[in-house]
């Protein structure tokens, strides 16, 4: 499988990081903080929901759309794990997400009681994370294949 995974060039990895770092302060800032989402921004879940309702989406309701954006969110953990571990360790970005996702839920329910730590959380995090590693192993096996293609001559006219 080595072949079909080369190594992230340095310029990927400096772009994980740079967007990485943000995204993993605005987890924390999620999820470990005592307010839930829905005290700090109902608007905006109102929001969210009408338009969905508006464009006839009309099963979406509050359950369902936190544990949509759960996956969501998750998505970009499985893609950072498997751009940030080395090759060797790969596989690891399978693991990553489900057991980041556990430690928030167990730190929830240990220091935030009134916060709610879910088994369901913690599948649809590892969901989400675990689509996001798939996602950056097929198009890492995607660019490779595509950059190990030979071109094929250009015809120039005369």
């Amino acid at each position: 499988m080595g072949t079909l995974l080369p190594p992230p060039r340095r310029l990927t990895r400096a772009w994980a990081l740079g967007l990485g770092i943000p995204f993993v302060v605005g987890l924390v800032a999620l999820t470990l903080t005592p307010s839930r989402v829905e005290q700090r921004m109902p608007n905006l879940l109102d929001l969210v929901l009408s338009v969905a309702h508006r464009v006839g989406w009309s099963s979406l309701d509050f359950t369902r759309l936190e544990v949509l954006a759960n996956v969501l969110v998750f998505i970009p953990v499985g893609i950072l794990a498997f751009l940030l571990l080395p090759r060797r360790a790969w596989g690891l970005a399978f693991v990553v997400g489900p057991a980041l996702s556990l430690a928030i839920e167990v730190f929830q329910r240990i220091a935030l009681p009134h916060r709610a730590a879910t088994v369901s959380d913690v599948i649809a995090n590892s969901t989400g994370a675990t689509v996001g590693a798939v996602l950056a192993v097929l198009c890492t096996i995607l660019v490779a294949a595509l950059s190990s293609q030979p071109r094929s001559p250009r015809l120039e006219a005369s």
